[in-house]
């Protein structure tokens, strides 16, 4: 509750800029609690007191341009750089470590589902640059994840409501797998719906291969 009270006043005084500026710093990996408010301003959105495509805008202008920063820190300053001055930014060898492994498990998928994983989504930015993962490709992951991470936990606080609080404490539970089937059915989704595209496309594929196979062994023959 203290928490609650503490960025309702934030929001009171500071309008939209708490969420660019409190993201921007979260991802510079300095305490603030992201997603309780974003869950909070897509209450205030509900309430009709914010904008919510302002809002949507704002969160994700803040979260791209924090984690961008972290990447070219982590691109220009290097490994040895952040292991020695990271504690000023909280970022600490041990957690720098776990990302580390994150990465080698997941690879570059990892910037995408990071952000709802604890201790990660901080550190994915940094790891990125150190790794010197190409900037196209690290975009990619971070700015689609960011998009659908502002839009989950802002839209919560709208659908929700009044009951925003229940349903936030129940999802911090178990994230991980209510992403993971937020994803499996978006993906049956897009399969339906795109099947005969789909399908059109891998008989061309599979005529194509087999013509090539033919060619070959016509060329064979001839020989």
């Amino acid at each position: 509750m203290e928490m609650l009270k503490w960025i309702q006043e934030l929001f009171a005084n500071y309008g939209y800029s708490v969420l660019f500026f409190g993201l921007l710093l979260e991802f510079v990996a300095l305490p603030f609690p992201g997603e309780t408010t974003l869950a909070f301003a897509g209450f205030l959105s509900y309430m009709g007191r914010l904008d919510f495509m302002t809002l949507i805008l704002v969160a994700f202008f803040g979260t791209t341009v924090g984690m961008t920063t972290t990447y070219f820190i982590g691109l220009k300053a290097g490994l040895p750089f952040i292991q020695r001055y990271g504690k000023w930014f909280l970022i600490s060898p041990s957690k720098l470590d776990k990302t580390q492994r994150w990465f080698e498990r997941y690879g570059s998928i990892l910037i995408f589902i990071g952000y709802f994983i604890p201790g990660v989504r901080h550190f994915t930015g940094y790891f990125s640059g150190i790794i010197a993962l190409p900037f196209r490709k690290f975009a990619l992951y971070a700015y689609s994840g960011a998009l659908f991470w502002v839009l989950l936990f802002l839209g919560l606080g709208r659908i929700f409501g009044p009951q925003w609080e229940g349903v936030f404490h129940l999802f911090e539970l178990y994230d991980i797998w209510i992403v993971a089937g937020i994803a499996v059915v978006a993906l049956v989704i897009i399969l339906y719906r795109y099947r005969r595209s789909i399908s059109a496309h891998l008989g061309k594929r599979k005529a194509e291969i087999k013509l090539k196979a033919e060619i070959k062994e016509s060329s064979r023959g001839g020989e």
